[in-house]
């Protein structure tokens, strides 16, 4: 039998570099673009499914590989008396990258677990040819030009993915080797300010959410107010306030008092009551027979309410006609509290207000929590925006995974300890001054956002060549290009 005849470095050049009209954008003149299996070895896992164990050796899977790490969880394992049957592919090294195919596409990874481990499907390993710098192409295959041509070259409309031909037709910038190492360098050096960064912001973060979360204990338990109480110690009785609200909803509760079993201990004016007994919840829509179907109104959906701020963003504005019906109905002031998840967890609760005519419509994910003049409405807000509620209205949710809802029935009984009106008042005056720290949590969180945004920005500014690192005196990666052809 005649051996396969060796192609030339002309031919090998020809197949790896790509011709100038295919190129995506601009590099320096000393780099070319190439296909990246023309250099690069693939091991390809997929269509496989291992046997897993207790304990044994750790095996990897597409769960594991995050956007620029390897998570720990979840641990899997295969067992040693398997691990050569099943890794006859190949074995993967320190240093290569490993690439999700699907579920989720285009994850990438680099392999720091200097141990022997095996590989799931759903990945493939990806190991430059030496004397080319890994990081390099780890960080190249994460920049979004790189994760844009990915995506452009999937399949599937159920679970999107790329097969491993296409993978390996995918254009990549190849820079000089030094230039390779300069922009590994700086992009980790950089990354590890970012990450440093993120460190700090989550720590500022966590510290005020649980001063805030305390802030709040302190004022629905009394504690808040408990010198100003002491300086004015003739105001009036939650009771009687009670009473005025049983008017207003015309209902008597002698029973229930007797049922109630008050989770803690309140201030002696104060009163343990149902939420339901002292607000009205999803209350009857009222009859707008003068309102035209041409007349604009308020339309807020969910994403208007932040879950940040409680603030209203960009409400909409639509015609009567387009929202009187199937849509949640409210009044100025009303309270407006998302009651499906991941919604109800995040904090989206908000009063609305400067609603065109004194009404609007919204979301019919919302409960309406309608107060009363013995009630102070931002009260009632600063409860339902609490992470204490936020969790026990969490465990009482029902429905389908994914599509659970807080049932009306866990307002309507949910413990209040409720102060008379003027201590009401002062417990919000007091918490609108400390609210505002809240409000500069949310620029923080907007900052970790353009963190975010600045890994991008750096990435997309290495694979053009416009990081600061390039030395045009560099030796053409064509050269480099030829080495690396020559080894295969």
């Amino acid at each position: 039998m005649s051996k396969k005849k060796q192609k030339s470095i002309e031919e090998l050049l020809e197949e790896a570099l790509v011709p100038e009209e295919e190129q995506p954008y601009p590099v320096p003149e000393n780099w070319v673009w190439v296909r990246l299996g023309s250099i690069t070895r693939f091991i390809d896992y997929r269509g496989k499914t291992p046997k897993k164990t207790e304990s044994g050796i750790r095996l990897i899977t597409a769960k594991n590989v995050r956007m620029g790490y390897i998570q720990d969880e979840p641990k899997e394992f295969i067992s040693e008396k398997d691990y050569d049957s099943w890794m006859t592919r190949g074995i993967p090294n320190v240093g290569d990258i490993l690439f999700t195919t699907e579920a989720p596409l285009g994850n990438v990874a680099q392999l720091d677990i200097n141990e022997k481990i095996a590989l799931a499907q759903r990945i493939i390993t990806i190991s430059p040819y030496q004397p080319l710098e890994k990081t390099f192409f780890k960080y190249c295959l994460m920049s979004p030009q790189m994760q844009a041509l990915i995506k452009s070259n999937a399949t599937g409309t159920t679970v999107s993915g790329i097969k491993a031909s296409r993978l390996k037709e995918i254009e990549v910038p190849l820079a000089p080797l030094n230039e390779q190492k300069r922009i590994a360098e700086k992009v980790e050096r950089l990354f590890a300010k970012i990450d440093e960064a993120k460190r700090l912001i989550e720590e500022v973060k966590g510290s005020f959410e649980f001063r805030w979360e305390s802030i709040l204990d302190k004022a629905f338990r009394g504690e808040l107010t408990k010198k100003w109480r002491s300086k004015n110690s003739m105001i009036e009785n939650a009771d009687d306030i009670f009473k005025e609200i049983q008017k207003v909803y015309k209902k008597s509760n002698k029973k229930d008092e007797h049922e109630i079993n008050p989770p803690y201990q309140i201030p002696q004016n104060w009163r343990w009551v149902r939420l339901g007994d002292i607000v009205d919840i999803n209350p009857p829509k009222k009859k707008l027979a003068d309102i035209e179907d041409d007349q604009s109104c308020t339309f807020i959906p969910m994403p208007s309410v932040s879950d940040k701020t409680g603030e209203i963003e960009n409400p909409e504005i639509r015609k009567y006609a387009e929202v009187k019906k199937g849509y949640t109905f409210f009044l100025e002031n009303d309270i407006l509290f998302a009651k499906i998840t991941p919604c109800m967890e995040n904090g989206k609760t908000a009063i609305v207000q400067n609603l065109i005519n004194g009404f609007g419509f919204g979301s019919t994910e919302f409960h309406v929590i309608r107060t009363n003049p013995y009630i102070n409405t931002k009260l009632i807000y600063y409860l339902l925006r609490s992470k204490k509620f936020r969790m026990e209205a969490k465990k009482e949710m029902t429905g389908a995974v994914g599509q659970q809802r807080v049932p009306k029935s866990f307002l309507e009984n949910y413990l209040f300890p409720l102060p008379p009106k003027a201590e009401q008042d002062k417990i919000v005056e007091l918490l609108d001054k400390l609210y505002v720290k809240e409000v500069e949590i949310s620029k923080i969180e907007t900052l970790e956002g353009e963190i975010d945004s600045l890994r991008q920005s750096i990435l997309n500014k290495a694979f053009r060549g416009e990081l600061g690192t390039n030395d045009p005196t560099d030796e053409h990666a064509i050269e480099l290009l030829k080495e690396v052809l020559k080894s295969k």
